[in-house]
């Protein structure tokens, strides 16, 4: 989910049960064994990666279940970035109680907000705010930081890849507990799910083994002793996996996902550039010498990434793109896709010039979005602290 400094996030966050804090709520899901594999819950790429005594009955059927989604904004936002997670967020907002998280530096705070309501982030239905505006993120990342075994994040990837780059020596301690910063992101909130790509499996992996040990040291009748209701701390996180968007490729190398990060601007379609941009990207994308277009060839990696794309933003189904593009060349289909994308980003680029041009409606909403969120995350902090044995003031 991003870099171990970025310590400024912007979160999304629905509004709708701020009203019901005050009583306790029955957690739904029950620690499970993570030694095997975890079911995935798929939600359709079509339309568009945190409670313990939060209010309100779970069981009723009129209580949403809570979602939590992150993505790094650091740079460009680009296509990547939309159509394999922002996209369908706007979706889920629709369907489930949402937390979007922005992992994001400082500089690009207000560019971010106004990207993500021009894709169509729905104020009256979630909220905006700055990560590093709510403190519990850092707190929760303590506290989880002595109950996360060391092996556990010596294992993980980003880690393992970032840190043979910049050799062990010279990689942070920022970098190397970074994992615990998302797990708190996603366990403040008592997530029921977390959309992630095929990609980010192992995160929402450790969220989940890390609630469980915190459950299993501090819940229970243990938290019952110091005065606390007893029970799991946290709810155990379950992932959203796309069917489709989840992993767009590279416009320069169809095995290798479109990433800022990536030293060439020409890899990647960013949301803010221009048609003629659009254009001359596309123009000029990697293809294959092979007859006709296909989905799900294994050989041609680069084709199947530009149809899965069309098939996206032109709001098709996968069997009418098959049919209509099976016998073009690419000269054919390459205007095609260009057509398409900025017929489908250009409403996001007016949206987003509307936005930034006001300010003071940015700062507003981030303002109240923080007031929000604190509310809801004191009460996982307070139980946090109860359950471990701090002596607290009274601030939560």
């Amino acid at each position: 989910m991003g870099h171990a400094t970025s310590l400024s996030h912007f979160l999304i966050l629905s509004s709708s049960r701020f009203s019901r804090l005050g009583s306790l709520t029955r957690l739904l899901s029950k620690p499970t064994s993570l030694s095997g594999s975890f079911s995935s819950i798929s939600v359709t790429g079509q339309g568009f990666r945190c409670c313990c005594s939060v209010a309100t009955d779970d069981t009723s059927p009129s209580v949403k279940k809570r979602v939590v989604s992150g993505v790094q904004p650091t740079g460009s936002v680009h296509l990547g970035n939309y159509l394999g997670a922002i996209k369908n967020w706007v979706a889920l907002q629709d369907t489930y109680e949402t937390l979007f998280i922005i992992v994001d530096h400082h500089a690009a705070t207000t560019d971010t907000a106004a990207l993500y309501l021009a894709c169509g982030i729905d104020v009256s239905k979630a909220s905006v705010f700055v990560q590093s505006h709510v403190p519990a993120h850092v707190e929760l990342m303590w506290l989880l930081c002595s109950s996360t075994p060391i092996g556990w994040l010596q294992k993980m990837i980003q880690f393992k890849e970032k840190s043979r780059k910049e050799g062990v020596e010279n990689a942070s301690v920022g970098l190397f507990t970074y994992p615990d910063l998302m797990t708190a992101d996603i366990l403040l909130y008592q997530s029921d799910f977390v959309p992630v790509g095929e990609d980010q499996k192992q995160h929402i992996e450790l969220a989940r083994e890390i609630a469980q040990r915190v459950n299993h040291l501090y819940g229970g009748k243990k938290w019952k002793k110091l005065g606390g209701r007893g029970g799991s701390l946290f709810k155990i996180p379950e992932p959203l996996i796309p069917q489709a968007g989840a992993r767009v490729m590279s416009l320069t190398d169809g095995l290798s996902k479109m990433s800022k990060s990536a030293p060439s601007d020409q890899s990647r379609i960013n949301l803010l550039d221009s048609k003629d941009l659009i254009v001359d990207k596309i123009k000029r994308c990697k293809t294959d010498s092979f007859a006709g277009l296909e989905f799900d060839n294994a050989e041609r990696p680069e084709c199947n990434n530009l149809l899965s794309i069309y098939q996206i933003v032109s709001g098709k189904k996968k069997e009418e793109v098959m049919e209509e593009c099976k016998d073009m060349s690419w000269g054919t289909f390459k205007p095609l896709l260009a057509d398409a994308l900025i017929e489908h980003l250009s409403p996001i680029q007016a949206r987003y010039q509307e936005i930034i041009a006001e300010p003071e409606y940015l700062d507003k909403i981030l303002s109240e979005g923080a007031d929000r969120a604190e509310e809801l995350g004191a009460v996982t902090m307070r139980n946090m602290y109860q359950a471990m044995g701090y002596y607290q003031r009274r601030r939560y």
